[in-house]
């Protein structure tokens, strides 16, 4: 079972399609239980980052996120999914994330000129050819949607990279965990390949 965590904060039906289109059942649940019991698991999310982590506090979801990781469990985050993984957000403030990989969560700082939101197809430099990347091509481009980005201390977990004004991090890989800063349930093709890959991935 492909498993999408519902705590309220994302465009879960349509990652759920995504997977469907590509051939592969996932359920979207807010049950713990059912994150223990997933072959894979998917944390996708829009919105702001307070809100998340303190509804999967509610949800009594973090230690079963941890524990999917650690069991080496297929991981994959989404947008505010990708963020929710580090350490500290600064998204309104401070917030403790996940800690499960180290590293916060910053706002653009750009010149005028530059809308933030960063909305819209940017093209992907892959760093680091992750498994979830197999058929996508250099130069490609995904659909972005946020105001911040994470700045991991570890360069080694960075597989994309992006760039809006100067390079920013669009898609971290560690051993099981990966996590994409753009929406690839938007990026059509080439997004569902990422999809795809991933849905085919042994544990």
């Amino acid at each position: 079972m492909i498993a999408i965590i519902d705590y309220q904060m994302g465009n879960l039906r349509s990652v759920q399609k995504a997977f469907e289109k590509v051939g592969h059942d996932a359920t979207i649940t807010s049950n713990p239980r059912d994150i223990d019991r997933a072959e894979k698991v998917v944390l996708p999310g829009v919105g702001a980052f307070a809100d998340a982590i303190n509804e999967l506090r509610r949800r009594d979801m973090v230690e079963p996120l941890h524990n999917a990781i650690t069991a080496d469990k297929p991981f994959l985050g989404i947008c505010l999914g990708l963020q929710l993984l580090f350490d500290t957000s600064y998204e309104d403030g401070q917030f403790d994330g996940l800690g499960l990989l180290s590293g916060e969560v910053v706002r653009f700082d750009l010149p005028s000129g530059y809308k933030v939101p960063h909305m819209g197809w940017n093209q992907a430099n892959i760093a680091r050819r992750a498994p979830i990347l197999a058929g996508i091509n250099e130069a490609t481009h995904f659909y972005f949607v946020h105001s911040y980005y994470v700045k991991p201390v570890e360069s080694d977990v960075v597989a994309v990279e992006s760039t809006y004004h100067h390079p920013f991090c669009a898609m971290v890989w560690k051993n099981n965990l990966f996590a994409t800063q753009f929406h690839p349930e938007k990026s059509q093709t080439e997004g569902l390949k990422i999809l795809k890959n991933f849905a085919e991935l042994e544990g």
